[in-house]
């Protein structure tokens, strides 16, 4: 199996357990997001950062040698940007919605993402084989995205969840859906721009499989700071701390694991497939990515019911926006065989 086939499996994968990582968080009632948000962001932002890093990366101080300063916190703030669109994509949600969104967000971090990298870091790809499906993958990425969130805004008006209880006005919603898919798209900043660390990482004798883990660790560890700080604000300002003691949640803890293991690992996957594809990984294995989780995120909707008495109306509309993905992914793979 060829490296770009081997990477383009990972990321399937990778995408299958993205999408289906907040779906133990239906099953903790009893406390509000605040509370499974900030004990997921502990276990996926802290704790399972630093383990796998300290595991798989040897001599890990070493790594981040003065020499590498500057790259260190270029990836820092690009993680702790990515912290903040998280946060603004939760006020979004709230204000338009979760399809109007969704198609925001992932649109933007889908099409930014990549573009981005592939001029700064590629320029010579840019009209090369590799570099045209690129832009064509991510443009039918924005337009699949666009088609699912009408589906999914028709859905909710269908069932009577649209546009009730905001707590800000829709254009401050659709700042933050705005601002979020800018700020998401730098998760993938860092990974493309994490170069330096790889390679210190592969100077002490790490594996090329897991020198990305140089780069997650400082990432994820910022990212965490606004996702933590804001729930904890949440929890005091709603009185929803005293949650964590209430009986019968002791398996919610449980539940957070498994959750911000399912991302982790998602995460992780996307990382190793995307140096399996070659130098353009991070502009390729992106929108792959975005594409992949919102797909089997509409399969996981279907098979849990959220599409039940929306009428046929609505899930037309979403099946031929997740065709149009389905066919972002094939060019997108077509793609890949130009690097």
């Amino acid at each position: 199996m060829s490296d770009a086939t081997t990477g383009i499996s990972l990321l399937v994968i990778a995408g299958i357990m993205n999408a289906a990582f907040a779906i133990p968080m239906k099953f903790t009632k009893k406390w509000a997001w605040e509370n499974i948000w900030a004990v997921w962001s502990v276990y996926a932002l802290l704790i399972m950062p630093a383990l796998i890093a300290f595991v798989t990366v040897p001599r890990l101080g070493d790594v981040y040698s003065p020499s590498v300063t500057r790259n260190l916190i270029l990836v820092a703030a690009c993680g702790l940007a990515w912290g903040v669109a998280q946060v603004l994509f939760g006020l979004a949600v709230d204000a338009i919605g979760i399809a109007l969104a969704f198609a925001i967000v992932l649109g933007l971090s889908a099409a930014i993402g990549s573009i981005i990298p592939l001029i700064r870091l590629h320029p010579d790809k840019v009209f090369a084989p590799a570099g045209l499906g690129v832009i064509a993958g991510v443009i039918l990425v924005v337009i699949g995205v666009a088609v699912c969130a009408v589906a999914g805004h028709k859905r909710d008006k269908a069932t009577a969840k649209a546009d009730s209880g905001h707590k800000m006005p829709f254009s401050a919603g659709l700042l933050c859906a705005i601002l979020s898919g800018l700020g998401a798209a730098a998760m993938n900043f860092g990974v493309a721009f994490g170069g330096a660390l790889i390679h210190s990482a592969e100077s002490t004798g790490t594996s090329p499989v897991w020198t990305i883990n140089a780069v997650w660790f400082p990432l994820m560890v910022a990212g965490a700071i606004p996702n933590i700080v804001y729930c904890f604000y949440l929890m005091r300002k709603n009185g929803t701390l005293g949650n964590f003691s209430l009986s019968g949640t002791v398996s919610y803890w449980g539940l957070a694991g498994v959750t911000a293991f399912f991302w982790f690992a998602s995460t992780i996957m996307y990382g190793v497939a995307s140096g399996k594809l070659g130098e353009l990984g991070p502009v390729l294995g992106w929108p792959f990515f975005m594409s992949l989780i919102v797909i089997m995120a509409s399969v996981f909707g279907f098979m849990t019911g959220e599409w039940k008495n929306a009428g046929a109306t609505p899930l037309r509309i979403q099946i031929v926006g997740v065709g149009i993905l389905v066919l972002a992914v094939i060019v997108l793979s077509r793609a890949g065989q130009y690097v």
